[in-house]
């Protein structure tokens, strides 16, 4: 690839600014082929759960992704529109940064002689279920995308299809009609300004939070005459969360495995 740079990068660099510019994501782009991997090598393997979906995108398209991820992370850095409490997929950001923001909340709190309730959420297949009418609005009413920008985000997100590839073979092309695209660069950014409302919901409830991805911690202290109030306040708080996650096609995940 190295050794033909010097032919390939204006050719490419012309296909990316095609794209920017007309506000299209070439259709051939949107094609994905997913290959099962099985999670664990000692899992059964004639039980479908146990493999996981490893989605391959082209390279054009994700070199593209790439320079639309940097300008929208410029402006939404500018504009201060990325949401503080997130952790993933943000510059400087990381589990560590989500685990000492709870950790010093809680550690504060006990010097306080408070009790704290530590509540835990995880979201199934979060990535898979967004839908992308939703995102497309949540882009322009809150993120100020607009224009042949706009244009370009919704041609990215329509009509998308993929292969499974089983041994070798190539099953016939299915299409997508929500989700972001799995492996692709500019997914994960997507999702979490798709779940940046959330936080607002949850201020707004009087609890504390923090984000990591499809993880929600959710954890708030009072002093211990309060506790039969507070729960009762924090499950109140719960269900509203869950309305507004079913609302936006995101569901909660209630099991108890791992």
């Amino acid at each position: 690839m190295t050794q033909c740079a010097s032919v390939l990068v204006h050719t490419i660099t012309n296909i990316v600014n095609l794209s920017l510019t007309s506000g299209q994501f070439h259709h051939i782009l949107k094609e994905s082929v997913i290959s099962p991997l099985l999670k664990k090598s000692t899992l059964d393997k004639n039980q479908l759960s146990n493999y996981r979906p490893i989605s391959n995108l082209s390279l054009i398209s994700k070199i593209i992704e790439r320079v639309v991820k940097s300008r929208l992370t410029d402006h939404l850095t500018y504009n201060k529109l990325l949401n503080p409490q997130q952790s993933a997929y943000c510059k400087h950001h990381s589990t560590e940064t989500a685990l000492l923001y709870i950790h010093d909340h809680l550690i504060n709190t006990i010097g306080s002689q408070k009790l704290s309730c530590l509540c835990l959420l995880d979201l199934s297949a979060a990535f898979d279920t967004i839908d992308h009418s939703i995102l497309l609005t949540r882009l322009s009413s809150w993120f100020g995308i607009h224009g042949s920008v706009f244009n370009w985000f919704k041609s990215y997100l329509s009509s998308r299809s993929f292969h499974v590839r089983c041994n070798k073979t190539f099953l016939s092309l299915c299409t997508s009609s929500c989700g972001v695209p799995q492996g692709s660069v500019l997914g994960p950014l997507l999702f979490i300004m798709y779940t940046t409302p959330l936080s607002t919901l949850i201020s707004s409830l009087s609890l504390n939070h923090h984000l990591y991805a499809d993880d929600t911690q959710l954890f708030f202290s009072f002093y211990p005459p309060n506790f039969d109030s507070c729960i009762i306040h924090l499950q109140n708080a719960l269900q509203q969360i869950s309305s507004w996650m079913t609302a936006n096609l995101l569901t909660l995940n209630v099991s108890l495995q791992d």
